[in-house]
């Protein structure tokens, strides 16, 4: 009988606190990281999309509780993914000079561009998962570039605040080891700050100078932010066009479709000799295309063509497991829709292996297609990719 007692007491204390939880944890957990007058993408106190509300997964069978218990038990059908993918690094350029440019996929959506004699790093990441705490998905591959043979860096471009693009670890050791310049979108300053990183946050069509000839300037793209799902959307996401002599730099960050409008304003900055573009996390249930928040290929050789670029690469896949395609799904879905689309120099590249990128040559004219004729166009090989 004492003990059902003190089972009972036991069992209504947890149920206060966890009352006490959801009502209290949300509200701490908020938090304001930009304070400013409205905007069209900021009602004063959180930011939207201007092209429309759909900037969040709606993940299917049973909304997100649902979605997520499948997820993190595995029960959700998924392909299989490699449990560890071999790296074989090589060193980087300390610098590269002048209009050659060089670029080495680290992993995700961690780039190292080098040209004009800056080191120019985006959304890095160099820690082993990807979560509040050490709690999310862990990488399969290493990272492209080992943390200590990294050139020093003195441009590091942060598009959001979700973990697998804003990692305050690798920020901090970036910043006390080389303190290079860090620009990102508004709100997104004050995260990295309460780790003692500085940043230059922008508004969309904010620039800042390099150095004479360089500029970064934040651009639009279409997604939303959170570090602990109650601060939702107090911080700007972004995408990055820096200008350079010979041809501009376009980061996309993290992006879905929208109305694709970015892209034409980000080509308007100038020509794109190579465009970072994510072509990976794009599959939440079976034969799916396309999310609100994440762009697949198709979408990805879309904003290309728009772009106008004459290089560019796959990035955002292949390193941490945030969805249902599977592992060589995106860059083979991506082959396959750049041929039938007629765009050139689009692809992805091996972690760890510095490429070399053409100058810049203006591509001729391609037609659009349009996402569903581009699934009836596509092989029936493409479309079966798991």
């Amino acid at each position: 009988m004492r003990f059902l007692r003190l089972l009972g007491i036991t069992i209504l204390w947890i149920v206060i606190v966890l009352c006490l939880a959801i009502t209290i944890v949300p509200r701490f957990l908020d938090a304001r990281y930009y304070a400013g007058l409205p905007t069209g993408h900021y009602t004063g106190e959180r930011f939207f999309n201007p092209d429309g509300a759909e900037d969040d997964i709606a993940p299917p069978n049973g909304g997100r509780g649902n979605f997520l218990w499948r997820y993190l038990t595995n029960s959700d059908g998924r392909p299989k993914w490699p449990d560890h993918v071999a790296v074989h690094p090589v060193a980087p350029p300390a610098r590269v000079e002048g209009e050659r440019m060089v670029a080495t996929w680290v992993g995700h959506a961690t780039v190292l561009v080098q040209t004009q004699g800056l080191n120019i790093l985006t959304d890095p990441v160099w820690s082993r998962t990807a979560g509040p705490l050490g709690v999310g998905p862990a990488r399969v591959a290493a990272p492209g570039i080992a943390f200590d043979a990294l050139p020093k860096i003195d441009v590091v471009l942060v598009s959001h605040d979700h973990y697998d693009h804003m990692d305050l670890t690798t920020l901090k050791r970036l910043w006390q080891r080389d303190r290079p310049l860090i620009v990102t979108s508004l709100g997104n300053d004050s995260v990295m700050g309460q780790v003692g990183v500085p940043s230059k946050a922008l508004d969309w069509g904010g620039k800042i100078a390099v150095k004479p000839g360089v500029e970064v300037v934040v651009t639009r793209n279409h997604h939303w932010g959170s570090r602990w799902f109650a601060d939702r959307n107090r911080a700007l996401w972004s995408s990055f066009v820096v200008r350079l002599p010979g041809g501009n730099l376009f980061f996309a960050g993290d992006t879905g479709p929208g109305d694709l409008n970015w892209a034409n304003q980000a080509a308007a900055y100038g020509p794109v000799r190579l465009a970072l573009l994510p072509i990976g996390a794009f599959r939440f249930a079976p034969g799916q295309m396309v999310a609100g928040s994440h762009i697949g290929p198709i979408d990805a050789v879309e904003a290309y063509r728009r772009l106008g670029a004459s290089s560019g690469i796959g990035i955002h896949w292949g390193t941490f497991r945030l969805s249902f395609e599977g592992y060589d799904t995106p860059p083979r879905l991506l082959a396959a829709v750049a041929e039938v689309a007629g765009v050139h120099g689009f692809g992805t590249a091996a972690l760890g292996q510095p490429t070399e990128v053409a100058p810049y040559r203006a591509p001729g004219p391609v037609a659009p297609i349009e996402r569903g004729a581009m699934e009836r166009l596509l092989p029936k090989a493409a479309l079966a990719l798991p």
